[in-house]
Formats: structure tokens, sequence, C-alpha cells
């Protein structure tokens, strides 16, 4: 089977490749957290921006030229974002195409309304774009004290996914509360919260006194009901929401089309 048609074309015992990215940056304790999570599965290589890159989305850059720097243990640092390593790695840069990605492990959730903007959902994406199963993971504390639980959750994901694959128009988008792993209550199957509108932008001046702004926070929880990824992790629980690739709504097409009408 291939990779197109959203299956993984090699068994584990057969050893898979796996691409790994994130958009904290190549040296993450995440990063390195998957890197030694998924090694027994195969032969990993890591592609991930030089620097933090959070909340890049899904941006490509096409106005300059992208610099790697290659390192120790298959890593590969990319002046770009998210987006931009994944899509080098698969497109050309590497000798080999990867059977699978996996972006993170993310410090800090991605939950509801954080998967427009994040840089470590972004990754996943664009695997997914570009014809590989993929997996985005994230520890929900900024500050993990327990990084092996996602590293754990990581490896379990990936075999699963690799003996059943799932549509090949969607990721999965994982949430992994920063527990112990004896503590987790186990895996619960989520969809996206949603939050309050953001705070404002925070105004400030630089030096020369010109005005400067900041993005301001991030909105608290609003939609967080039972079944979304919000309450899942509150509970103690992985969060594992599909995403759809397609946007469409296609069940609003009749009526976009009985207003075209109207124009």
């Amino acid at each position: 089977m291939t990779a197109r048609t959203g299956r993984v074309r090699k068994t584990l015992s057969s050893n898979m490749h796996i691409l790994v990215s994130n958009d904290d940056g190549y040296e993450s304790s995440g990063i390195r957290c998957l890197m030694k999570a998924l090694r027994p599965m195969g032969k990993i290589t890591v592609v991930a921006p030089e620097r933090n890159r959070s909340g890049a989305s899904n941006s490509l850059t096409l106005d300059m030229p992208l610099r790697i720097r290659r390192h120790a243990d298959a890593v590969v640092s990319v002046d770009g974002t998210p987006t931009d390593c994944v899509h080098l790695a698969i497109t050309g840069l590497l000798d080999e195409e990867p059977d699978m990605v996996v972006s993170g492990i993310n410090e800090g959730a991605n939950l509801g309304d954080d998967v427009l903007y994040s840089g470590t959902v972004a990754a996943a994406t664009e695997g997914r774009f570009l014809g590989l199963p993929a997996i985005a993971i994230s520890n929900v504390s900024l500050k993990p004290r327990h990084m092996g639980t996602a590293g754990k959750v990581a490896s379990r994901l990936v075999e699963m996914l690799a003996e059943h694959p799932l549509p090949a128009d969607s990721i999965l988008n994982v949430n992994v509360p920063d527990l112990p792993w004896e503590a987790i209550r186990g895996y619960k199957a989520t969809r996206l919260g949603h939050r309050h509108r953001a705070e404002p932008v925070i105004k400030d001046s630089d030096p020369r006194g010109r005005p400067i702004y900041w993005i301001g926070p991030a909105g608290e929880e609003q939609d967080a009901g039972p079944d979304t990824d919000f309450h899942a992790v509150r509970e103690g629980y992985v969060s594992i929401t599909p995403l759809k690739i397609d946007l469409t709504r296609h069940d609003a097409l009749p009526s976009i089309r009985d207003w075209i009408e109207q124009i």
C-alpha cells in the first residue's frame, strides 16, 4: 500500500522511517524525548526549525531560500517554519521518503482554536498534504515535568496508526496531560473545544519611543464540555482529536449555490 492512500507502506517489523518535526526548535526537550521514544520503531530523521517558531501556522517561506544545518543523530535544522521543514524533507531534502510524520512533542497545549495557529499541527498537516500519515502531539504544560508520558503516548499511537491506518484526509491532534504515566486515566476521542475571544494586544514602546504591540494571550475556555479536548485533559485523559484536512463545508454547498443565483 502506498502512503498516498493514507496507509503506512512498512510494518513495524520492517522498520519504519519516521520524520519528526516540531515548532519549538530542533534543540527542544520535547523533540529529544520524541526521538528517544520512537527510535525502537525504526529510522528517525529530524527536520525542525533552528529556533522556536510557535504560532507559525501553515506558512511557507516563498520570498527567500532556506538554509539547513546538519547535526548528529540524523538531525537537520532549517531557518524556516515547521511547514517549510516538512515540505523540504519530503520533496527533496531526504534521500528516502519517510513513512509517517510525527510533530512534537510541543511544550504547551494545542486545544480548540489553538490548532488554527499551531506550528506543531501545521507540520503534521503538511505531511498529510504530501501523502503521509501524520500525528501532532503536545504536552499541555508550558513547563512540562512529565514529558516522558507524552513520549509513551506517541510510541503507542504510532504503532496503532501503522497497524490500523486512518482515512487519508485526516491527522490526529493529541494532547497529553502533564502527569506521571501511571496517573493517566486513558484515552478519549474528542472534538475541538472553543475559547473566548483573545485578550487585547499589549501596547508598549521601543527605546526610541515608537509604538510596538505584543499579541495578547489566548482567550479562556468557552465551549469546553464533556466531549471536548479541553475537558478530556482536565480530567486526566489523553485527548485524541481527528482533524480533517479538506476544509470544504460540503453540506453548505447547496445553500451557497442558491445564494450565488441571487448575485
